[in-house]
């Protein structure tokens, strides 16, 4: 028997007992090598990585992944209504993996075929979803200009996204990351975007805070990563299955629509609590 979960966002227009009688237009499943399983002292946090947004990135968090290097990390700084950061050895935020820094792809380059759907707000610029991240980006009429038939596109930190952390220098990221626990503004186009939280934002909530005197540091006692896999490390009939709903599907324009509906002119895609199903073994 499976225990199906739903976001509260997709409550609102789903029954669970009645959810897989929906159209599956309407919903999308996570791909295996895409799901992000990070079990955690304080419950499991589920992440789609999005290689569209920074390829180099997700392709260095698969290879840490597969190696085992994340197991027993400490969250070793949180501070709440902001971030929890975690992939660091030493626990103390000054430590890495032996592989290179890698390059910033706090930007990229986005074609018609990375399944870009807009949002219609009062962003100056337009705003939408890939996957289930939150990019804002030039207009697809600009692509025509472009020798490369591409445009800028940027991924921003709603609440629930991952990042790579780094120094003070751009192109420093190497293993640690961080995961926001509410909208940071302040970090877009600053830091690598490479996915977004789709299940357990609870649990991250959950873990133990720093003080703020310290810039939000653990020290003694702070949360681990018990084990960290990708779905497709796991046995098919033991990982969670997770799906995602689909702009344009009734799932997700009621989350859209709520969620304009209680912000008003300042509405933005951020604001979208995307609808998600996971089904557990």
């Amino acid at each position: 028997m499976k225990n199906l979960m739903i976001s509260a966002a997709a409550a609102a227009v789903l029954l669970a007992g009645t959810a897989h009688a929906q159209s599956t237009a309407e919903w999308r499943e996570v791909a295996a090598e895409n799901l992000w399983v990070i079990d955690t002292t304080k419950g499991q946090v589920l992440v789609e990585l999005e290689p569209r947004i920074a390829p180099n990135h997700i392709e260095r968090i698969r290879t840490l992944t597969t190696q085992g290097f994340y197991d027993g990390h400490k969250f070793h700084r949180v501070i709440p209504g902001f971030m929890a950061q975690t992939g660091d050895p030493r626990g103390t935020g000054e430590g890495g993996s032996e592989l290179p820094d890698l390059a910033a792809e706090f930007s990229f380059r986005r074609g018609r075929d990375a399944g870009f759907a807009a949002i219609p707000t009062n962003a100056p610029m337009q705003m939408g979803f890939i996957g289930s991240n939150v990019v804002v980006t030039q207009p697809d009429a600009q692509m025509m200009i472009n020798a490369d038939m591409k445009v800028q596109a940027t991924g921003l930190f709603c609440a629930g996204t991952a990042g790579m952390a780094r120094s003070g220098l751009p192109n420093s990221a190497n293993s640690q990351f961080f995961l926001t626990t509410a909208n940071a503004d302040n970090l877009n186009g600053a830091y690598t975007v490479f996915g977004r939280v789709l299940s357990g934002l609870d649990v991250l909530k959950a873990l133990k805070p720093g003080a703020e005197a310290n810039d939000g540091a653990v020290g003694e006692g702070a949360d681990v990563m018990t084990r960290v896999r990708l779905a497709s490390q796991i046995p098919a009939n033991e990982r969670p299955t997770v799906r995602v709903a689909v702009p344009g599907g009734a799932p997700f324009t009621a989350a859209v629509d709520a969620a304009r509906n209680r912000i008003g002119n300042a509405f933005t895609a951020c604001d979208v609590t995307v609808p998600v199903e996971v089904i557990n073994p």
